[in-house]
């Protein structure tokens, strides 16, 4: 079960980041020197992805633009002997082979998977939110490839969370296949105490087969009035094996304030360039409070 496809939805408006996302589309905002979409095509592309196809609406054109060559820049950086940065700048272009489709109408994340049935086929594909970034040594889309391929099942990437914020996610059900891996039957989005399962939800990485797209296709809307994917994937893991897989990884949520400043901060900690007068600085900040 060969994985060679990704589709990446990046539609959203990115109303939790307004007044920046009001014309910077939210997954182009920079953690650090990188736009938030970089570190998520970096990771499909570790894990071996060939083909990625981002979800876009009409004023989302900067991804385009930036996972593009730019002859004027590079010949100027070439020009000026700056070497790494005409290194970085041909290396966003170059990691995969970069698709885009627009969701014409906001009809929710699963509307937006199911604009991708031309470029998948008839292919089992990855989906990765745009919204979470994941660090992990191995890259978690690509623990999800591994246990699809073993399993031969569509993968969701799960996490536990407090029971008490599970209203905000949705709930699975699931049995124990081995460590870290568990068979997952059924799921409920935003659940109402009386409807959890278990405090596993999904976080924003899966491996699916194609079967998901005639199940969105027919999809009533659900919670909030939109086609909704878990909806879709409660279908899905009633028809097909399905597997959970609890990632090993750290999830940041960038499509919020804080969760963006949070890996703001740790990714500005780790980068060569920053971390030393980072450290120094916030142990300033905090002795003066």
């Amino acid at each position: 079960m060969k994985v060679r496809k990704a589709v990446i939805p990046a539609a959203g408006l990115g109303t939790r980041m307004l007044p920046a996302t009001k014309t910077v589309p939210k997954e182009m905002l920079p953690l650090v020197d990188k736009p938030a979409l970089q570190y998520i095509i970096e990771e499909a592309a570790a894990a071996g992805i060939e083909d990625i196809l981002v979800v876009t609406n009409r004023a989302k054109s900067a991804m385009d633009d930036y996972f593009d060559y730019y002859p004027e820049l590079e010949t100027r950086l070439l020009q000026a002997g700056k070497d790494r940065e005409l290194h970085e700048v041909r290396h966003a272009a170059d990691l995969a082979n970069i698709f885009y489709v627009r969701q014409k109408e906001t009809k929710g994340l699963g509307h937006a998977i199911w604009r991708a049935k031309r470029f998948v086929g008839d292919e089992p594909f990855a989906v990765l939110l745009g919204d979470d970034i994941m660090r992990s040594r191995t890259p978690v889309i690509g623990q999800l490839m591994a246990a699809a391929e073993k399993y031969d099942a569509s993968a969701v990437g799960v996490q536990q969370v407090p029971l008490s914020a599970i209203s905000k996610y949705c709930s699975l059900k699931v049995e124990p296949l081995e460590e870290r891996i568990f068979r997952t039957t059924d799921m409920v989005e935003k659940p109402r105490p009386e409807q959890v399962f278990s405090n596993y939800a999904i976080l924003g990485r899966y491996v699916l087969k194609p079967g998901i797209f005639d199940i969105l296709e027919n999809q009533a809307p659900g919670y909030g009035g939109e086609i909704q994917l878990t909806d879709g994937l409660g279908e899905l893991c009633k028809r097909e094996r399905m597997v959970a897989v609890d990632f090993e990884g750290r999830r940041y949520d960038t499509g919020n304030l804080k969760g963006f400043l949070e890996a703001t901060i740790d990714f500005s900690l780790e980068h060569p360039e920053t971390g030393e007068w980072l450290k120094e600085f916030l142990k300033e900040k905090a002795a003066a409070l």
